[in-house]
């Protein structure tokens, strides 16, 4: 299984953000940003404080989906 953040991706776009406006919004890295993208783990506090940005629950942000 694998986590997807491609709802993170389309809310910013429908909030006229980009990732780089996210990273220094909330504070993350460039480096967190990168696993982001990559669609790589993560840790919870990274994306609690997306969350808590964008004031949306973990759901709207990611979901785990199956790898083929």
């Amino acid at each position: 299984m694998k986590i997807s953040y491609n709802k993170l991706w389309k809310l910013l776009i429908d909030k006229k953000m980009n990732k780089t406006g996210l990273t220094k919004a909330t504070g993350l890295s460039t480096s967190t940003m990168s696993k982001l993208s990559r669609g790589e783990n993560v840790n919870t506090n990274v994306l609690a404080k997306i969350c808590q940005y964008l004031d949306c629950d973990l759901g709207d942000i990611a979901e785990i989906t199956r790898e083929d």
